[in-house]
């Protein structure tokens, strides 16, 4: 008994030593950044590395990693003349093939999306177009080209239209489900539209949704924007971080306070940090929903999201919180089973999606600071 107690006792002075010191193992410095980025540049500039496996698991996050890619090429070539022109080949590539893809918007949602019609019979799938406005204006912010200038005026019409229809000024992204998420890409896409063409002007509209928003969008107790609702505003979903991350990095082209008050309050009630190391829940405490595929597995004891701590990544990028991206990445290092091969740093435990939403987070910035100097 006193040998057990002794190593008990050691194991336990060993544990309050290296517990605390541990992340500095896996700390993520710059240099260690820009290696990830180059690591999943380089993937994304492959024609070879296709997405189209992800199909099979969620046809949704094949159509998400295109634009989350194109959105990091975009940053990187405004910030890196030397890849600037590889990047716009592999934009061009990726928005080609999406431009024809889109003509069959059901190849990328869900099944249930057949289940029955659109409540705006006009209305195609927001989720579709916004992420393939947010692409076309991504790359026309870059470098003009007028065809992709033509297509992204069509769809910037049609999604006017469809917002300016609803009576919560929001389209749907699936019959009667309308999403944040995609509602608030829609808004940013149409702001970088805006910045690329002089001709148009959306800010009326991004300027009425916020004030509906802010009306009958947010959860009373948290003041979060909830994650779904129907087209006339019944909430589906509350808040969930697998949408509020990207939301409120959305809504910096288009209402920087309201932007930085989502953020802040996501922050607080969904961000956590410990020992160096930082995670996201999926939903604020007491107000817990139901997992899926956009939440992931739901870790036990921390509560920890994979969805939310992915984006809450290009969260804490867009509003440079970097103590707390630094932690979420210092996580990422130790649980995602980083490897460095061939094309660089890879993480196993990732995905095709996971690597665009990397990307894209950690390559944050130009875009933004282009439409919003």
């Amino acid at each position: 008994m006193h040998l057990l107690l002794r190593n008990a006792a050691a194991l336990g002075v060993a544990t309050a030593v290296w517990l605390p010191v541990l992340h500095h193992f896996h700390r993520v410095d710059a240099v260690a950044r820009e290696h990830v980025i180059a690591s999943l540049e380089k993937r994304a500039l492959d024609p070879n590395d296709d997405v189209a496996v992800m199909r099979g698991v969620n046809p949704e996050w094949e159509w998400m990693s295109r634009m989350f890619t194109v959105v990091g090429l975009a940053n990187r070539a405004l910030e890196h003349d030397g890849e600037r022109e590889a990047a716009l080949g592999a934009m061009d590539r990726i928005i080609d093939e999406s431009l024809a893809d889109a003509r069959d918007q059901e190849n990328f949602l869900l099944p249930y999306a057949r289940a029955k019609s659109f409540v705006d019979p006009s209305a195609r799938s927001l989720f579709i177009d916004g992420e393939l406005l947010m692409m076309l204006a991504a790359r026309v912010v870059v470098a003009p080209r007028p065809d992709f200038t033509s297509e992204a005026n069509e769809l910037a019409m049609s999604i006017e239209g469809a917002m300016r229809r609803s009576p919560t000024l929001s389209a749907e992204s699936y019959p009667d489900e309308c999403w944040t998420f995609c509602n608030t890409t829609a808004l940013a896409a149409l702001a970088m539209f805006d910045r690329a063409n002089a001709d148009e002007d959306h800010a009326r509209l991004a300027k009425d949704w916020v004030l509906q928003a802010k009306s009958k969008l947010v959860d009373q107790r948290t003041g979060m924007l909830v994650s779904s609702f129907t087209r006339d505003g019944r909430v589906l979903d509350g808040p969930e971080g697998s949408s509020i991350w990207m939301s409120a990095a959305n809504l910096l082209f288009v209402d920087d306070a309201f932007a930085r008050d989502q953020y802040g309050r996501a922050r607080r009630e969904l961000g956590r940090t410990t020992l160096g190391f930082g995670w996201a829940l999926e939903w604020p405490a007491g107000l817990e929903g139901h997992v899926d595929v956009d939440s992931g597995a739901i870790i036990p004891l921390t509560g920890a999201s994979a969805g939310s701590s992915g984006l809450a990544v290009l969260g804490a990028s867009a509003f440079g919180d970097d103590e707390f991206r630094d932690a979420l990445l210092s996580s990422l290092e130790l649980a995602a089973m980083p490897r460095d091969d061939a094309s660089g740093r890879r993480y196993l435990a990732s995905n095709r999606v996971g690597d665009a939403v990397l990307f894209d987070a950690l390559a944050f910035g130009p875009l933004l600071k282009k439409v919003k100097p």
